[in-house]
């Protein structure tokens, strides 16, 4: 590593910015009622919330509020930092070199020495498939371990089967997975008993469900499309496009409790030119 002094004048420039961060929560620490108060269980929730932000700021494309969202993560991160050092855990500078060396140690194909020998990894998969029996050597138990139990069951759905691929256990072609969708369709169909009314298991009706859905997930990655993301931009298209309905219903001055559904479908349609 280069001293402080050799580094690019942007680079000085970033350390300290990192060390005037590190500097006031320090002082807010030892100074503030509030940051004295919380506690790693307590930013919990609003480290989650910070990061629910920023994804959304993403979507929008919004780099400002990308900047600034990012600025309220890294405060959080600081902040976890700090209270486990006055636990005697560890601190910022434990955290910064952990995921270094994570790092070197997971791509041998860019730091040989770490990995005592070469590694060949020249594409995404390869890569993937490295980092995968890495983890596996570091002691995982299971590839599937390192998947958080707490994610979103659709991003949980597109982790699972990420590193399923990884371990080589994956479709070989696209049509399968297509092929494996319209099955799951006909199941669901099958157990909804869409053409006959009749009442149907709730419970199988269900576990056919998720099956579908999860055999759609698998589908969409196959063809590059984040499931996740997909959904909430269809959410926020919905959103838009409601809003505008009750806009020009009240303009109107009408209530939606009292229209018809062919009347909203006026507005509705409206909505989708505008």
């Amino acid at each position: 590593m280069k001293p402080f002094h050799e580094l690019p004048p942007r680079r000085q420039e970033q350390l300290m910015a990192f060390d005037r961060l590190l500097t006031i929560m320090d002082e807010l620490r030892e100074q503030c009622p509030w940051d004295r108060k919380q506690t790693l269980e307590s930013l919990r929730h609003l480290t989650i919330e910070e990061t629910y932000e920023l994804s959304d700021a993403i979507l929008e494309n919004d780099l400002p509020e990308i900047q600034k969202e990012l600025g309220d993560i890294q405060l959080h991160l600081v902040f976890y930092a700090r209270i486990a050092s006055e636990l005697g855990r560890f601190d910022m500078a434990d955290v910064l070199n952990g995921i270094c060396e994570k790092l070197i140690r997971r791509h041998p194909h860019i730091y040989p020495d770490a990995a005592g020998g070469t590694v060949v990894a020249e594409t995404e998969e390869q890569v993937k498939a490295n980092w995968e029996q890495l983890k596996l050597k570091e002691g995982n138990k299971s590839v599937l371990g390192g998947v958080p139990g707490s994610l979103p069951a659709l991003v949980k759905a597109m982790r699972i089967q990420e590193k399923a691929r990884g371990a080589g256990f994956d479709w070989e072609e696209r049509q399968q997975v297509w092929e494996k969708v319209e099955e799951e369709m006909q199941e669901f169909k099958a157990e909804f008993n869409g053409d006959t009314g009749e009442a149907i298991d709730s419970q199988r009706a269900e576990g056919e469900f998720g099956d579908l859905l999860f055999s759609l997930v698998n589908y969409a990655r196959f063809i590059d499309i984040n499931p996740e993301t997909a959904l909430e931009r269809t959410n926020k298209k919905f959103i838009k496009r409601f809003q505008y309905l009750e806009e020009r219903a009240r303009a109107n001055g009408k209530a939606l409790a009292d229209m018809t559904l062919a009347e909203m479908d006026v507005y509705w349609n409206e909505a989708k030119t505008v």
